[in-house]
């Protein structure tokens, strides 16, 4: 009985050493780091001087106390905001995997306050902080009021997020097309930039961190009956309704004004929670203590690594703590325990249609619009009909992006059927199970090793990259018994990590930089005779194969019980699909780059139609497909000539509300 109360205060003591070694160590790196670099600056003896000085001429100590000095106090005071949003929503929501930006906040803050700099900069007068609260209060209800169907479930919940912050980032990156002249520092502001210019930030941030934290622990106990039933928090006095908008509202202002003040900085909300639950907090009022002391040294250290890396030009700390971050996603989406809530197919009422007669009539209106595509164009002088005699002076320019923008298509929405319906998932497409993210990965990789462009070593790794991660995604599925609303996260998940290592690239100032953004917008300008000949080609073949596996994709979306009742060998039809979707994925993907979502919309268009069974869909998937990405190129040529707009990027901005009505549409 004397050892009782030793025996129980032990693990309480080891939690709180576990803890306080989290906090510690990072910020005593950070701070022996910072000590070295300002020192390197500007000697230590000078500091008091420079800051006590009303003019300044030494343009080190002008750096030191304008910019490094406020960068020093920053990059703890955001992640001390970010630490304790995270701890809020995940608590409110229920949800380990909740954050800024897996639930849109961030997203949307971003995006209004490119379209106020852009359009409307009188909102700017009195700061960046209302714009952004009102973008993110906007956002954050689309993804709730698409997530209520799925009574909140958490995968649902982040899939919502993600999918908007990708619309608002396709949208934010079509805005920045049409307004070049502002593009770069947009550019740099949303990665998550640190760099300061004076202390105007800090002293707008810290009173609403320091109001977070007082309000959080007065929401205390409110909070922890949350973990109730609603009617048990309402029988102990509580009002669960209240509690949360209550919370919600703390949690979006915090992270709107982190946004306002530097940008979107990924995943620091989610991985203090998480890393302090690790270590042992284990009540809210500990995490809520924990979570902003771990956020602050993890953030401070990772952007005192971000200034240290050998880089001619600085990475944006957002895009390193979502390189880190993404990784910490997927591994504890591996450990969430298993949801009841899977996607399904949705639900489309069959219709009976002369499947020859329309496709006949789509094949058609295909060959019309290309016509059109390429005889209708804009130049200086205005639109125009090309004259038979140009058309052979113009064939070298606009026959082979046509062409390559017709096959990938095509590709990518065959590549988007076959996943579907060997998945079961509605929402699978190679552009967000992370296929293309893959397949970038692959180019990536390539380009690091290498210092040139190999298109065939290029190709071999791209489609290396989709098969890889297919193959990951299907193995982690059986294994970990992921839902598919999973396997979409993850994927997500994966094009976030593929993303990260291309900022990382960028920043090393390599010679096929303009290469490399104008690809991952998805863009059809550097294509060649080469690329077209490929894309066609690849394309055709696939649709000479795919008619010889209709059988399996017939059975497959009935489930595993029924496909292996009708003699089907799950194995091998696994892995043949697989190849027949990741490789064209990957070919198409290193054509036009990673940004597009025909794959997700083709193969719906095609079941709205009424093509049903396997081969008429994949054949209408096929057509469609075509048409998107050669529309998507033609509206990208012209819309703001002489300038262009990657096809991709059309096409990503169109797919994001689309993938949110299939949400709605699926609802339970």
């Amino acid at each position: 009985m004397i050892r009782l109360p030793h025996s129980s205060a032990h693990p309480a003591s080891s939690r709180n050493r576990n803890l306080a070694l989290l906090v510690l160590l990072p910020a005593l790196l950070a701070a022996i780091l910072s000590y070295v670099a300002l020192n390197h600056l500007l000697p230590s003896d000078q500091w008091w001087q420079s800051f006590r000085a009303t003019d300044l001429t030494d343009p080190n100590q002008l750096i030191f106390r304008y910019s490094a000095l406020p960068r020093l106090f920053i990059a703890p005071l955001v992640g001390a905001a970010l630490g304790l949003t995270g701890t809020i929503l995940q608590q409110v929501l229920r949800n380990p995997l909740a954050e800024p930006t897996t639930v849109g906040t961030n997203a949307g803050a971003s995006l209004a306050i490119v379209i106020a700099t852009l359009y409307a900069p009188w909102m700017l007068e009195t700061g960046r902080e209302w714009v952004a609260l009102a973008g993110g209060t906007v956002t954050t209800a689309i993804v709730f009021m698409l997530a209520k169907g799925r009574s909140f479930s958490p995968v649902t919940m982040i899939i919502a997020g993600l999918i908007i912050s990708l619309t608002c980032s396709s949208a934010s990156s079509l805005l920045m097309a049409l307004n070049r002249e502002y593009s770069e520092e947009l550019f740099i502001w949303q990665s998550g930039s640190l760099v300061q210019n004076g202390g105007d930030a800090i002293f707008k941030l810290l009173p609403w961190v320091v109001g977070g934290l007082l309000a959080s622990f007065a929401l205390l106990r409110p909070l922890l009956l949350l973990e109730l039933d609603d009617e048990s928090t309402q029988s102990l006095g509580s009002r669960p309704t209240l509690v949360r908008l209550s919370s919600m509202f703390i949690a979006v202002v915090l992270s709107t004004m982190v946004v306002a003040s530097v940008g979107v900085i990924s995943f620091i909300a989610l991985a203090a929670p998480a890393v302090v639950r690790m270590c042992g907090a284990r009540t809210l009022r500990q995490r809520l203590t924990w979570a902003p002391l771990a956020g602050a040294s993890l953030l401070w250290l990772t952007d005192r690594l971000v200034q240290m890396a050998p880089f001619p030009s600085e990475v944006p700390t957002g895009t390193a703590t979502a390189l880190f971050g993404a990784p910490l996603l997927l591994l504890l989406l591996i450990k969430l325990r298993p949801a009841a809530i899977t996607a399904r197919p949705s639900h489309v009422s069959v219709r009976t249609v002369n499947t020859r007669l329309r496709l006949g009539m789509m094949l058609g209106l295909l060959i019309l619009v290309l016509v059109v595509v390429f005889m209708f164009g804009r130049s200086a002088g205005g639109w125009y009909w090309l004259q038979p005699s140009d058309v052979s002076n113009l064939l070298d320019l606009r026959g082979p992006r046509t062409l390559t923008a017709l096959g990938t298509g095509m590709m990518l929405a065959l590549a988007g059927t076959l996943m579907q319906r060997m998945t079961g998932n509605a929402m699978a497409a190679p552009e967000v199970l992370g296929v293309s993210g893959g397949a970038t990965v692959g180019v990536l990789a390539v380009m690091l090793l290498t210092s040139g462009v190999n298109r065939s070593l290029t190709f071999t790794a791209a489609a290396a990259g989709a098969l890889a991660t297919l193959f990951m995604l299907l193995f982690f599925g059986r294994q970990k018994r992921f839902s598919a609303d999973r396997q979409l996260l993850a994927g997500v998940c994966i094009a976030t990590i593929s993303s990260s290592i291309a900022a990382v690239f960028i920043a090393g100032g390599d010679q096929r930089i303009d290469f490399l953004l104008a690809w991952m917008s998805g863009s059809t300008y550097h294509a060649s005779p080469m690329d077209a000949v490929v894309a066609i080609i690849t394309a055709v073949l696939l649709l000479a194969i795919i008619p010889l596996t209709a059988r399996w994709l017939d059975i497959l979306p009935l489930g595993g019980s029924s496909a292996r009742a009708l003699g089907v060998n799950l194995p091998l039809a696994h892995v043949i699909l697989m190849l027949l979707a990741a490789i064209p994925a990957g070919i198409a993907t290193l054509l036009i780059g990673p940004l597009s979502f025909v794959g997700l919309m083709a193969p719906h268009l095609a079941r709205f139609l009424g093509f049903q069974r396997a081969i008429p869909q994949l054949f209408a998937s096929a057509v469609i497909g075509g048409l998107i990405l050669v529309s998507a190129d033609w509206m990208g040529r012209t819309l703001i000539f002489p300038w262009q707009i990657p096809a991709g990027l059309l096409a990503a901005f169109a797919g994001g509300p689309y993938f949110m009505v299939l949400m709605l549409k699926d609802r339970r």
